[in-house]
């Protein structure tokens, strides 16, 4: 007597194969696929491109990209403790970007006392 559940696990396992060959495969052609597709960036370029970027750094947008997520949208806590009214000083919040804290990653590349600013200035 045949098992009905054969023919999918087989099809699981190959489609499972699959994915990873082309992941791997992805990795390895990584620059060459960027050049097929007109992206003609290179490190340095992107580099320059975030430097330029960080001249004209935008707290409010950064906290929009990347804080509302935990803090929620008009952050007064949802995972994360309430951003608007905090209790904690200008020192302390570029602390905790810093260095992060407890799920909080690090932000290391930005303007963390315009971010502060920006957090104490939130009503």
């Amino acid at each position: 007597m045949k098992n009905p559940v054969v023919p999918y696990i087989l099809i699981m396992a190959f489609g499972i194969g699959l994915i990873f060959f082309m992941s791997i495969y992805g990795v390895d052609k990584q620059e060459e696929i960027a050049l097929e597709n007109g992206e003609e960036q290179s490190s340095d370029s992107q580099s320059e491109t975030q430097a330029d970027s960080n001249k004209a750094f935008d707290p409010e947008s950064f906290v929009q990209e990347s804080c509302i997520g935990c803090h929620g949208n008009a952050l007064e806590g949802a995972f994360g403790p309430a951003l608007k009214g905090t209790s904690l000083s200008k020192d302390e919040i570029v602390e905790v970007l810093q260095n992060g804290k407890g799920q909080m990653p690090a932000f290391k590349d930005v303007d963390q006392a315009a971010i502060a600013d920006y957090i104490l200035s939130l009503e």
